[in-house]
């Protein structure tokens, strides 16, 4: 599975403010840049956090790009997925409408109850194991979780957020491209979202190589290769 990291930081790294609230950081051009991406894709995954946080759609803005997804045989939009070990995505958010398909990755952490009633309001649960065998690390593995989606024909996959989740992806050895883009804002605050956030990494860094710097709207597109799966 081929999987490509997407995200929007203002000038000092931060995805949003301390209160967690969605802040506009790029614009049109970059808007459109997004759009296509996401058409390009199979799937766009985002945690937990962000579906509590944002609601969103993940679905595409430019009909014409469903229409070139119809085209080629594909659905309008692209399926959408919540990593959510919990099962606590709301069974009114937008993101289980019937616009495309919905996974939800669960772990055992997610109750029968709660699974099925995700199911009823159109989610295909998808249980997989724990990061950790113990126990002590409820969330879900996602090395299991993209086994899961790729036999489900996923197989470029768009991880759009949030900083946990970007982490977790890093942390796995599973992105192979991360697209940033870096708004003329700065919106500080200690606790507020990084693009990877998490305990961090204090040795065996994830290694980039940068392919692309281009000026969009008023910030800069950055885009890099990231260090292959076998660390070679």
């Amino acid at each position: 599975m081929h999987v490509v990291v997407n995200a929007a930081m203002s000038a000092d790294g931060k995805l949003s403010t301390r209160r967690r609230e969605q802040v506009r950081i790029s614009g049109p051009e970059d808007f459109a840049r997004v759009d296509r991406l996401r058409a390009d894709s199979d799937a766009v995954l985002v945690g937990v956090g962000t579906v509590l946080a944002d609601d969103p759609h993940l679905t595409l803005d430019d009909e014409s790009l469903r229409t070139e997804r119809d085209a080629r045989g594909d659905d309008p939009n692209p399926a959408r997925v919540v990593v959510d070990s919990r099962g606590r995505t709301p069974t009114d958010a937008r993101i289980l409408d019937d616009a495309a398909p919905t996974y939800v990755l669960v772990s055992d952490a997610a109750t029968a109850e709660r699974r099925d009633e995700l199911a009823a309001a159109g989610a295909t649960v998808l249980r997989v194991e724990s990061a950790s065998d113990s126990g002590a690390d409820e969330r879900v593995s996602l090395p299991p979780g993209l086994a899961e989606l790729s036999a489900r024909g996923v197989e470029a996959l768009m991880v759009e957020g949030g900083g946990e989740t970007i982490f977790s992806f890093f942390a796995a050895g599973l992105v192979d491209e991360l697209s940033v883009y870096v708004g003329s804002l700065v919106l500080g605050g200690r606790d507020a979202p990084t693009l990877a956030d998490g305990p961090g990494f204090v040795e065996a860094f994830p290694t980039l190589s940068l392919r692309g710097v281009e000026r969009v709207d008023d910030g800069v597109l950055l885009q890099y290769a990231v260090g292959d799966r076998d660390g070679e």
